[in-house]
């Protein structure tokens, strides 16, 4: 079963992945993608188990979904690209970047997951179990920020999505394994750090899922950003002020973002 991915833009010596969150799709960078596909190939992916990669095998662990991307890109003929993810897809990203560092131009992290131990898991499992719009609704009211409207587009999206047979379930299964003992498992920091290429990490100061302390201790050489006034749903809270930061870390033209560097 091939992965699903959204494929817009040309340009660019490498180009953009952009890798969803738990229980997301591809549909999170609707602001963000076009605007970059103006100066640069980008690839929007769902993670297995999700959207159009529902039915991936063995779905459900970020190991599978980076080994999953990376192999994608190979039978592609991408040989380097630079990567964006957001909480779960942040993860994979870096997991990606680990097992294939050579492959990897810059890792732009929004909110990801596996930085520290503390994560909220009963509001992923609620998010998971989610299927009518009141109750996908009050879930994101949890994940934006206390500033940011929830977009009527998205409720419509995921409330189709997860009116598909087994999708529910698929998902219940995935927030499962986000934690052991209300724990995230987390990333090996220290390798990270000692990866070559730019690492770009931004966080809502307001994160009711993931919170934004797990920037603190972070190596120097990172440039972290954080939003005093954003929550978890980056990408859809704030789309220009992360297209600015994807657009710096791939070296497009600051023309694509709102002027706001």
């Amino acid at each position: 079963m091939a992965l699903f991915v959204r494929e817009t833009g040309d340009g660019g010596a490498a180009p953009v992945v952009l890798l969803h969150g738990f229980a997301g799709t591809h549909a999170v960078w609707r602001e963000i993608q076009p605007r970059l596909a103006r100066e640069v190939r980008t690839l929007a992916y769902d993670l297995p188990g999700h959207g159009g990669s529902f039915d991936y095998p063995e779905a459900g662990p970020a190991k599978v979904a980076a080994v999953a991307i990376l192999a994608d890109l190979e039978a592609r003929g991408i040989d380097r690209a630079h990567l964006v993810g957001h909480s779960m897809g942040g993860a994979v990203a870096a997991l990606m970047a680990l097992l294939g560092p050579q492959r990897i131009a810059s890792l732009t992290l929004l909110a990801p997951g596996g930085f520290g131990p503390q994560i909220n898991h009963r509001l992923l499992t609620r998010w998971a179990a989610a299927s009518d719009e009141h109750d996908i609704v009050s879930c994101l009211e949890g994940m934006f920020g206390w500033y940011s409207p929830v977009p009527d587009d998205a409720t419509a999206d995921i409330a189709a999505d997860r009116a598909l047979p087994g999708r529910v379930a698929m998902l219940s299964r995935i927030a499962t394994g986000l934690a052991r003992d209300g724990r995230q498992g987390q990333l090996p920091l220290d390798r990270i750090a000692g990866l070559a290429m730019p690492v770009t990490i931004a966080w809502g100061a307001l994160d009711n899922v993931l919170p934004a302390r797990q920037t603190e201790g972070l190596p120097g050489r990172f440039a972290v950003h954080l939003f005093p006034e954003l929550g978890h749903m980056l990408p859809e809270e704030a789309s220009d002020e992360m297209l600015s930061l994807i657009s710096r870390s791939a070296g497009v033209g600051a023309e694509v973002g709102s002027g706001r560097w």
